[in-house]
């Protein structure tokens, strides 16, 4: 099994932690997909992918059937430790984490079918056919969800950091 999947040390836990909105559910889905990995691994077949894109769908249908069970809505936890650097000032972090809350935040409220694909592609850099992959996506289906996922967190973000859109003048509003 292990010569089949690459290591993925992050990816599977980051993938369920944008998914689940929580990291401790996150951990628990990410055991429970090695779970299901391991007892089927005997369906993996390296002709059709690659063992990274096999595994991430695996976490991310887990995640779903999760979340289809649970009937309470979590809170969205964000992560605010920030490693300062020595040329940035107090302000300048301050700007940064309100931009990272607003990235997070926006992320949260993406649908999962959105939330999925962008979290693949932006944060754990998969390409378009791994994300179909690990998905059990069409390659056109994953363009599209992209598409539609990031204008939806341009909006988002355009709202919570106050940005106002090109080509609209003071007088437009």
């Amino acid at each position: 099994m292990e010569e089949a999947i690459p290591r993925a040390e992050f990816e599977p836990y980051n993938l369920a932690r944008w998914l689940t909105r929580n990291e401790h559910d996150a951990a628990d889905m990410v055991q429970e997909a090695y779970l299901r990995a391991y007892r089927f691994f005997h369906t993996f077949d390296p002709a059709r992918g690659d063992g990274k894109a096999w595994l991430l769908g695996i976490v991310r249908n887990t995640c779903f059937t999760w979340s289809k069970r649970r009937t309470a809505h979590p809170s969205v936890e964000i992560d605010e430790e920030r490693m300062p650097t020595e040329t940035a000032g107090p302000h300048l972090l301050v700007v940064e984490q309100e931009r990272a809350q607003a990235v997070a935040g926006c992320i949260a409220e993406l649908p999962e079918e959105y939330r999925g694909v962008i979290v693949m592609r932006e944060m754990e850099e998969l390409s378009y056919q791994q994300i179909a992959d690990a998905a059990g996506l069409a390659i056109g289906t994953v363009m599209s969800r992209l598409s539609r996922a990031r204008k939806r967190l341009k909006d988002c973000l355009a709202v919570r950091l106050g940005i106002v859109p090109a080509g609209a003048g003071a007088g437009a509003l």
